[in-house]
């Protein structure tokens, strides 16, 4: 809470006279964002930093939430901050993000759930984080910083911000009072958002999710949630889809419509968590680690076979955890980094990378000493950070309730994973993010492809909830690599394309986008052929062009029209099988199928 910084210390003495330091940068918070950032100043430069943390002791004794990192974060964690060697050796190394829907029947056990996933590991390396580990191990690096001062259990914290000197921070530290001056101040506080409650600068947002979560002693391991034996669940001939890799060192979720469960392995330890949409699941029916197992082992049987005897280590409750900021950096020398700004949801651990990305950005402003481009800087990061923010939010808003269907989640996720390649590894990885040369032809194409997201994500949610009054679902599980779907393919061999100038970036992020757009013609293509019955459809030349991008708006009735030339049944080439998720779909039953020759011209893939 604020209180915790900003309570007075009534133990220090008035009278006293203030120990003043100066210093380049003071960071408020020991966290992982704060932490993150020292390291990476005093990996870039010889900045003098004050850190500040409330807590008595870096990392706290108990058990901290957070724990996956994806291609950005991970590649941040390990290769801009150099701890590789650490992560390797005291975390586990991620085996990228599965999901798991119950099939009608049966569920009590591991092989009855299907299945999506990617099959093989990434070309960047990600990692299931021990936050208690990292922060540790950051805290060491900095310890052995001689430009680093930490001082922890401070508590009165107040900060005089100036528009044209340095800041002043006050604070009680060992009883005495402090007072820094410092060029620039950095809020890392997290959910204390000292700065945005000072300056005002809170903002709501239309997320409203919550999070009940808890670890438990040992490895649980997913696949031995079944009443088979060993040598039956080597020899399972589902692992011609699946393989031999450990699918525990995923990130495994078991999802529904508007939920879904993580478990997260770490050394020693096992992460296991709810998030929800507060309208489909009641805050209190999980509120505690009892009330969540049961709940879990009602929803999902096979964690029946073991989690009602684990030991539970730690548990945390988030009843309403996103917002927004509106301001996260100012050319007065003040930003705010984590969750001290904006926080969305933890689903694909977007938590991480924007620590990744705001830091990036901060540290770069604090290294630049002409003011101009200071200035110039500080405008065009600050719209950089509300759009990397925004582009998550339709997920989160829009679409959550697909997660409910395998076959409109693998939709969903094969075209936001695709984006987050695209337009946020891909400039990650090249440093790309702090050449203005590059934000301009950035944020132009990025501006096409909000709108563009915001029409597909409506687009497959409205799909979805028509799809749920067709009835019939798969009978047997279903297994799907989410790379079948060859433009998400196409967007991860990006991670090789290193070394690339601002123009050079610009050009592949052009040519990129044409790989969205197809690939958004052919969900469009895709959820037609299976509304009008006609699977055929998504493969028709006439059709794909025909569909117009600029008003993508689901519409299941259409006047058919039967004057259709022939020439029009040309195939349209899509690189991959077209016809990949028909055996997500199981057995619904379409009223009065239209078929090919039977849609009319405009075929209203948009209806105005």
């Amino acid at each position: 809470m604020l209180d915790d910084y900003a309570a007075p210390d009534s133990a220090s003495p008035s009278h006293n006279q203030p120990i003043l330091r100066k210093v380049d940068v003071v960071i408020l918070g020991g966290g992982l964002a704060g932490l993150s950032l020292a390291r990476q100043l005093t990996l870039r430069s010889d900045k003098t930093i004050l850190l500040l943390e409330k807590r008595p002791q870096i990392p706290p004794p108990r058990q901290k939430v957070g724990e996956a990192t994806v291609q950005l974060s991970g590649y941040y964690f390990s290769k801009v901050l150099d701890l590789e060697e650490h992560l390797l050796q005291e975390h586990l190394m991620k085996y990228n993000l599965r999901f798991y829907w119950k099939v009608p029947g049966s569920d009590d056990s591991y092989e009855d759930y299907s299945q999506s996933y990617i099959r093989n590991f990434s070309n960047i390396a990600s990692y299931q984080l021990d936050r208690n580990k990292i922060e540790e191990e950051l805290l060491r690096h900095i310890r052995q910083s001689p430009n680093v001062t930490l001082e922890t259990g401070i508590s009165g914290l107040a900060i005089s911000l100036s528009q044209s000197a340095a800041h002043r921070v006050h604070y009680t530290y060992d009883g005495t009072a402090h007072e820094a001056e410092g060029l620039w101040v950095v809020d890392t506080t997290g959910r204390s958002r000292f700065l945005a409650r000072q300056l005002g600068l809170q903002k709501r947002n239309m997320i409203r999710h919550g999070s009940s979560f808890f670890w438990v002693d040992g490895l649980m391991n997913i696949e031995r949630l079944t009443g088979r034996s060993l040598a039956q669940t080597r020899l399972n001939k589902q692992r011609c889809m699946t393989g031999h890799l450990p699918v525990w060192l995923a990130t495994n979720h078991f999802v529904g419509e508007g939920f879904w469960f993580w478990v997260i392995p770490l050394h020693g330890k096992t992460s296991l968590g709810l998030v929800y949409d507060r309208e489909k699941v009641a805050a209190d029916d999980v509120a505690t680690p009892d009330k969540l197992i049961d709940w879990v082992c009602r929803e999902f049987p096979l964690f029946a076979r073991d989690l009602k005897t684990r030991k539970v280590l730690d548990h945390g409750v988030f009843a309403d955890f996103s917002y927004d900021c509106q301001q996260t950096i100012s050319g007065e020398h003040w930003a705010l980094a984590g969750e001290a700004g904006r926080f969305s949801d933890p689903l694909y651990s977007p938590g991480g990378d924007l620590i990744a990305l705001h830091n990036t950005l901060i540290a770069d402003c604090i290294l630049t000493s002409d003011d101009r481009q200071l200035h110039a800087k500080v405008g065009v990061y600050e719209v950089l950070m509300r759009a990397f923010y925004q582009a998550y939010v339709p997920s989160y808003t829009v679409s959550y309730e697909v997660l409910g269907d395998q076959e409109c989640f693998a939709l969903k996720y094969a075209w936001e994973l695709t984006i987050y390649f695209t337009f946020f590894v891909f400039p990650f990885i090249n440093d790309l993010f702090t050449e203005l040369d590059f934000s301009g032809p950035f944020l132009r194409e990025f501006a096409k492809l909000g709108a563009l997201n915001r029409n597909v994500q409506r687009f497959i949610t409205s799909y979805y909830r028509w799809k749920k009054g067709q009835g019939g679902a798969p009978s047997q599980p279903q297994f799907f690599d989410f790379t079948e779907l060859r433009p998400l393919q196409s967007s991860a061999e990006l991670f090789y394309r290193v070394g690339l100038s601002p123009a050079e970036a610009a050009s592949v992020l052009k040519h990129e986008m044409h790989n969205l757009t197809e690939f958004a013609r052919f969900i469009v293509a895709h959820v037609y052929s299976v509304v009008l019955g006609d699977p055929n459809l998504v493969t028709t030349k006439h059709f794909v062009e025909e569909i117009d991008l600029n008003e993508i708006e689901f519409n299941a009735e259409f006047t058919p029209n039967r004057g259709r030339p022939e020439k029009d049944n040309l195939p349209h080439d899509w690189g991959f099988d077209a016809h990949c998720l028909t055996r997500l779909r199981g057995t619904q039953e379409v009223v009065s199928p239209l078929r090919l020759s039977d849609a009319p011209d405009e075929l209203v893939v948009i209806a105005k």
